[in-house]
């Protein structure tokens, strides 16, 4: 069983003399930036000139300065941009202002996993990945609660790494939930993994497949989306509150029926295999390898597989569908 900490294991005096930098101001990088501010840390958010945050920042009075300039009046300097910019940012603006007595972050593993990045010996560097997105952390932090966070240390020639890494994430409301302990590897390989074969490539190739299905047999899209795609959203939510034994006793007994039954044979031996093939090629750094190439070629066909999926009618039919929900507004994206 991983190690837990709780409010009890965190010290904030490991952070109370220091300036934290967060790189971004994105969805997590605002949430750090607010809850950090708020719980009594000093902040300064670092941004490149002519950002558009740099106005949204400083509106919710935080300080705001160039990457370098934070980097260099920073002890904790948070990684918060995406991973495929990190690596220009930091040889740039974050590498050439480290000393020893500063400390390197991160709220993903990839780049110190895949040696994209990599810190001097004499520094400290940890991980601090809440687990849910970055309004989430904010809101919950702001009604008193947190989210649960993992935490991990790459290198630690100070002797208090952890202790720092414990601090920050009671800072941002994790030791209000639980602060998993885990390593770089395991954050990573797991993270890449989840949302290959399951929350993402999995699930949208198996709502697609079954709204294909669907209308291929002479059913409605309007039909088909609601019963591959929209009550999606149902059953994860009831999933998230109390397992799937209590999503299998909230729904009826004929769907349930249907769940055992019918489920192994869309989930079959050979997509088990399949999915060992897509963990082994995580673990061996070939889908790292496949993205950082890709990101240097320029996207050409990421983006062009980008624009096929917005134009597949399931997206059509369900945008006009959630015209009919006025509970949520349509995102500008």
């Amino acid at each position: 069983m991983a190690k837990l900490y709780y409010q009890s294991d965190c010290q904030r005096e490991y952070l109370a003399d220091k300036t934290v930098a967060i790189i971004g101001f994105g969805s997590q990088g605002h949430a750090h930036a607010l809850n950090l501010k708020d719980s009594g840390h000093k902040v300064i958010v670092g941004l490149y000139e002519g950002s558009r945050s740099w106005a949204k920042a400083e509106a919710q009075g935080l300080k705001v300065a160039t990457a370098a300039d934070a980097a260099k009046m920073a002890d904790v300097i948070m990684m918060l941009v995406n991973d495929e910019l990190q690596p220009k940012i930091y040889e740039e603006s974050i590498l050439p202002n480290l000393t020893e007595s500063k400390y390197l972050a991160f709220a993903h593993g990839f780049n110190i996993h895949y040696g994209q990045i990599k810190p001097p010996a004499n520094m400290g560097v940890f991980m601090v990945a809440p687990k849910g997105p970055g309004h989430t952390v904010r809101s919950e932090y702001v009604e008193g609660r947190g989210v649960p966070c993992l935490i991990a240390v790459h290198q630690d020639p100070s002797g208090d790494t952890l202790q720092v890494g414990l601090a920050y994430a009671e800072g941002i409301g994790g030791a209000r939930a639980g602060i998993l302990a885990t390593t770089f590897r395991e954050e990573t390989e797991t993270d890449l993994f989840g949302e290959q074969a399951v929350l993402c490539g999995g699930v949208s190739e198996l709502m697609k497949a079954g709204f294909d299905t669907l209308v291929e047999a002479g059913y409605s899209p309007e039909s088909a989306y609601f019963e591959c795609i929209h009550e999606m959203k149902l059953i994860v939510d009831m999933i998230n509150k109390g397992g799937l034994s209590y999503m299998r006793y909230s729904i009826s007994d004929t769907a349930e029926f249907g769940d055992y039954s019918v489920g192994r044979r869309i989930i079959t031996e050979e997509t088990r295999k399949e999915m060992k093939k897509v963990l082994k090629e995580i673990q061996e750094g070939v889908f790292a390898s496949r993205w950082i190439a890709e990101n240097k070629a320029g996207r050409a066909a990421f983006n062009a597989r980008r624009r096929i999926e917005r134009e597949l009618p399931v997206e059509k039919v369900g945008k006009e569908l959630r015209k009919l929900m006025p509970w949520q507004e349509e995102p500008e994206f």
